[in-house]
């Protein structure tokens, strides 16, 4: 996956309906909550072998799978085919950010890094936008 010099706007315009219109909701959301972050579009193959599009918001450096140091997002957002993924790469005390969020999320899949839902209404949106800001601080 490879960070590109692509515009996040018409990628985020050109996603219809109603997970397009969530998908820019949270954008807003979490560029007023990240302002220093910078975003970028990021594509090509994620870890689980899918070809992926990703909006990153900031930057950390991060070690991959094969012990290479590369730059990665602190939070990213992407549609998926039956739900919206949303990555948070933070870490406080050696463990993911998302882990202290878990249990107040709402109707959400929850991975060691990745929240997936439906659809916006499914989560608790102000805990979402509570657990950006702490991860934009931590990072």
């Amino acid at each position: 996956m490879q960070r590109t010099t692509k515009d996040v706007d018409l990628f985020l315009a050109s996603i219809e309906g109603d997970r397009g219109e969530d998908l820019r909701t949270l954008d807003e959301a979490i560029v007023e909550r990240m302002p220093r972050a910078e975003r970028h579009l990021y594509e090509g193959r994620f870890w689980g072998g899918s070809d992926q599009r990703i909006v990153g918001y900031g930057t950390m450096d991060y070690m991959n799978r094969s012990g290479e140091q590369v730059e990665w997002f602190v939070v990213g957002l992407a549609e998926q085919k039956n739900y919206i993924s949303m990555y948070v790469n933070a870490v406080k005390d050696g463990r993911y950010l998302l882990r202290e969020y878990e249990n107040r999320l709402g109707k959400a899949k929850v991975g060691s890094a990745a929240i997936s839902f439906a659809k916006l209404d499914d989560v608790a949106a102000d805990v979402l936008m509570e657990l950006v800001e702490e991860a934009d601080s931590l990072c």
